[in-house]
Parts: structure tokens; sequence; C-alpha cells
């Protein structure tokens, strides 16, 4: 009986600490994109004011679309990638050279279905 007990326990706190590690906070808020991009890049306070500005762009052509669209995904998905590469475009005019790269690499390591955030001005997580 104590084994049962104790193997649930182990269970219930595996499934905690598994579901704690992969709960992520989503935020539009440019600024706050922006800071967390400062975090991950070091960017300067003017290369984040100058980010923040992309983000703040991008969120409302983001919603222009959105109310274009009417809810149709696909034609909406087939709008946002011009949208999302003059963004990356722009943030990445921003940054240093080393910068950049450090920002290609974020993109890509995230680019497998989840949005982090970082390429586009509408949608971004951080850890909670």
């Amino acid at each position: 009986m104590k084994r049962i007990l104790l193997l649930c326990c182990l269970f219930i706190g595996l499934t905690a600490a598994s579901y704690s590690q992969t709960t992520k906070k989503t935020t539009t808020d440019p600024v706050e994109k922006a800071k967390s991009l400062q975090k991950e890049l070091k960017l300067t306070d003017d290369q984040t004011t100058k980010v923040a500005a992309v983000y703040k762009e991008s969120s409302e052509k983001f919603e222009k679309i959105k109310v274009a669209d009417q809810g149709n995904t696909d034609k909406m998905m087939k709008d946002i990638g011009p949208l999302r590469t003059s963004t990356i475009n722009q943030i990445k005019a921003i940054l240093t050279p080393a910068q950049a790269a450090s920002y290609d690499k974020l993109i890509k390591e995230n680019k497998g279905g989840k949005s982090n955030g970082w390429s586009d001005g509408w949608s971004a997580t951080s850890e909670s």
C-alpha cells in the first residue's frame, strides 16, 4: 500500500514539474516584447525603443489584417507572411551583426509551429 501511495505521489510530482516547465505566458505588449528581446540579445536601451516601435507598428498592421480577413484563417496566414518578413527585416536592421545572428537562431529554434513572437508584432511568449 505504501508503494502505491509513493508511486502516486511521484507521478503527481513529475507531472506538476513537467507542466510548470512548459507553461508560457503570452504578451502582446510591444514594450514588454522588446524588453524580453533586450534580455535575450543584450540590446541597448536605444535599440529596445526602436524594436518596440517596430513591434507596435506590426501589431497595428496585424489587427487591420484580422479585421479585413474576418476570421478566414487561411487568408490571414497568407496575408501575414509579408508582414512577418518585413518585421524581421526591420528588427535586423536595428541589430548589430552578432545580435542579428542570435536573432536568427531565436526565430529558427521556434519555427516549428509555435509562435515565439520574436519575429512578429502581435504575439510573444515569455517564461512565467
